[in-house]
């Protein structure tokens, strides 16, 4: 999620203050993406600065109070509006370790698989019993459903990362079966 864009779309309920935006911003995410307070201020000079937001005061207890422009506002309704770009994928640490422990010589490259595997198999029952835990709450409420949808996405990407390592170990023992049954170099 762009914390630039989170922070725009929590401004446009009303003018907020630094530390509450930081904290709205991880109960819209369910907690599932904690923010720095450094990101937070710095993020809001940025904003400030492109001429997205301007600061209206304090609150009572002297916070900066933190309000949108209205190409604040139109930048959001742009956000919203256009698609989640995949194109400029980031690099995968999994990906790279794999393909790193494909390259060394002498290194079993299904122990890779196996700690993932193991570690993501931990993540799903967290993830799982947190969704749980959700669901016998007050799953109809706006907040819940949001911390339960951004549940949900981490359930499905673990899932993925799951099925892609049991695809992996099929190529490996694919190619480990073809390695055994081919003639000594001659």
């Amino acid at each position: 999620m762009s914390i630039r864009h989170g922070l725009l779309a929590l401004l446009e309920r009303g003018p907020r203050y630094g530390s509450r935006l930081r904290t709205e911003f991880e109960s819209c995410t369910g907690s599932t993406w904690p923010l720095n307070i450094g990101q937070v201020y710095t993020t809001l000079g940025r904003l400030e600065r492109d001429g997205l937001v301007v600061q209206k005061g304090t609150d009572g207890s002297g916070h900066v109070l933190y309000t949108l422009t209205d190409e604040g506002r139109a930048e959001l309704r742009a956000w919203f509006t256009r698609p989640v770009e995949r194109t400029n994928v980031p690099r995968d640490e999994l990906a790279i370790k794999m393909a790193m422990a494909m390259a060394a010589p002498g290194f079993d490259v299904r122990a890779v698989v196996e700690a993932q595997r193991r570690h993501l198999t931990e993540a799903m029952y967290a993830y799982t019993r947190q969704r749980a835990q959700v669901l016998a709450e007050t799953p109809e409420h706006r907040d819940e459903l949001v911390r339960l949808l951004a549940l949900e996405q981490l359930v499905f990407r673990t899932e993925a990362e799951l099925r892609w390592l049991d695809h992996c170990e099929a190529r490996l023992l694919r190619l480990a079966d073809a390695a055994a049954t081919e003639p000594p170099p001659a």
